[in-house]
């Protein structure tokens, strides 16, 4: 049986210097489409001439040029990489290997991401394995054109996971890192309305000291970013200052309230991203998809409960997990191992899941489980009021599907 197509796609604009590299390593591929915001230099000579389908298409956006590549591509399975990304060997295989058997009912692959930072590679400080979802069939997915930065696909479903790295350059010189730090924050800024009064004055005095603050002791200690050295230390620096930059630049901005209005085209629709604005910590990522639920269980009987109670929400076709002790997992459900139920390696099966897919709601089952979920940020245990492992089934489902209506 013949593999299915795969197109690759990318979206650059003056990337002479990184591109050959990226276009070597998608060279598998049937057909690879270049879409070019407006290069000055000779990015679109050498698409051309490593065989590439170049579309020029004045830069609109991240998500706007995607979507044009997506529309733009004949091949069964879509295949998005950057002019500063390469594809490794062991992804390469892995890619292989599902286009030879897609598995059925999967529409979308998530894969390790790999960032080198400054002539070396990074782990921990930036969260590796960072899942990335970068294939996925052609007409299943579309990026989300309201979003001007972090238009990463929001999962659906639970994607199968490819072996091998999608290696990252990050920045060669300091240089490049500070002005990478810059353009983000300038354009995640720009989706994020001016907060007003007392509300205002705690977003800004959360978003620019408490939570950069807090992200560093966390990412330094709790996920061990120490470990990547004077590298690791350096990148979270500049991830956490540019989450305060990113809310400086909405305090400087010049115009208020009705300049957000207008950005809008409504002012009904300036006030609600103005009280978005103000719940959220940055115009974070929006969920998809039918509900997920993760269980933590501890040893013993609570594993055991967590797994059958998580089956039946399985039949009823809620996405879910279970983390647990390896020698306590059984049957069908999903389950990420860890050795034991403890809060630095729970909090990291966390972080991996929520990389995946985001959670509706994290269920302990077992006292342990219990007492190591209230040790962890709330941002990792999302909860749904009135959800426990004690409920029936058949009532935890009907509490799922009626706090997602109420959601929205």
């Amino acid at each position: 049986m013949p593999r299915a197509r795969i197109s690759a796609c990318l979206i650059v604009q003056d990337e002479h210097e990184r591109l050959p590299a990226a276009l070597a390593s998608v060279a598998f591929c049937d057909e690879t489409i270049v879409v070019d915001g407006g290069s000055t230099d000779d990015t679109v000579a050498l698409a051309r001439a490593a065989g590439a389908r170049v579309i020029e298409s004045a830069w609109r956006g991240f998500a706007i040029q995607r979507n044009v590549a997506i529309d733009a591509a004949r091949g069964d399975w879509i295949l998005e990489v950057d002019a500063d990304e390469r594809v490794s060997p062991a992804l390469r295989a892995s890619i292989e290997a599902l286009l030879a058997q897609p598995p059925e009912g999967v529409d979308i692959a998530v894969c390790a991401l790999r960032n080198r930072f400054l002539g070396g590679p990074l782990g921990p400080s930036a969260k590796y394995p960072a899942y990335r979802s970068r294939l996925f069939r052609r007409g299943s997915y579309r990026h989300d054109e309201s979003l001007t930065v972090h238009e990463g696909l929001e999962l659906r479903e639970l994607p199968a996971i490819l072996d091998g790295d999608l290696e990252h350059e990050l920045a060669a010189t300091p240089r490049e890192a500070l002005r990478d730090m810059w353009s983000y924050a300038r354009l995640e800024s720009r989706q994020l309305a001016r907060p007003r009064g007392a509300r205002g004055a705690r977003a800004y005095l959360k978003g620019i000291v408490v939570r950069p603050t807090a992200k560093f002791a966390y990412r330094t200690i709790l996920d061990g970013g120490w470990r990547d050295g004077w590298r690791g230390l350096l990148k979270i620096s500049l991830d956490v200052s540019s989450d305060a930059l990113v809310w400086l630049l909405v305090l400087l901005r010049r115009g208020g309230a009705a300049r957000d209005a207008r950005a809008g085209g409504r002012a009904a629709e300036g006030r609600a991203a103005e009280g978005r604005a103000a719940a959220a910590e940055h115009f974070g990522r929006r969920r998809a998809g039918p509900a997920r639920i993760i269980a933590v269980a501890g040893p013993g009987r609570a594993a055991a409960h967590a797994a059958l109670w998580l089956d039946e929400l399985r039949a009823r076709g809620i996405d879910v997990v279970l983390i647990g002790e390896p020698e306590r997992s059984s049957g069908e459900v999903p389950q990420r191992a860890v050795r034991r139920i403890g809060p630095l390696l729970v909090l990291r099966a966390l972080e991996h899941e929520r990389q995946i897919r985001l959670a509706d709601a994290v269920v302990p089952f077992g006292r342990r489980a219990d007492l190591v979920l209230r040790l962890l940020p709330r941002t990792l245990r999302p909860e749904i009021a009135g959800l426990s492992g004690t409920l029936a089934p058949e009532q935890a489902f009907a509490l799922i599907e009626a706090a997602l209506v109420s959601s929205g």
